[in-house]
């Protein structure tokens, strides 16, 4: 159950720094509601994640490469953003740390 929650933290996450781009500096209302929502939801669920037992590092860690990635590729694929071989060497370098993470905790 903490995983599912974890993604659920993940993709609010990232749903929200979407809409932070589009929100104009909290100019326009529905992207920054968006936002604001997409935060909130993303932190409730990580406590959640944390209240069940799951190693901070871990589940923090994960959380944050995931959504580095997802963003990076999100802005690249379909919001015109540059992602450059060294960019996406920087997103693989976060996710082996993450992995390390994990594996280092479940020993």
């Amino acid at each position: 159950m903490p995983w599912l929650l974890l993604v659920g933290a993940i993709v609010c996450e990232v749903t929200g720094t979407i809409a932070l781009r589009f929100s104009e500096g909290f100019t326009r209302l529905g992207p920054s509601l968006v936002t604001l929502v997409g935060y909130v939801a993303a932190f409730v669920l990580l406590a959640h994640v944390l209240k069940q037992g799951m190693n901070i590092g871990v589940a923090y860690g994960v959380w944050a490469a995931v959504g580095v990635a997802l963003v990076a590729l999100i802005g690249a694929l379909f919001l015109g953003d540059s992602l450059t071989w060294i960019q996406v060497g920087g997103v693989v370098l976060v996710i082996l740390g993450v992995m390390a993470l994990e594996m280092g905790a479940a020993h």
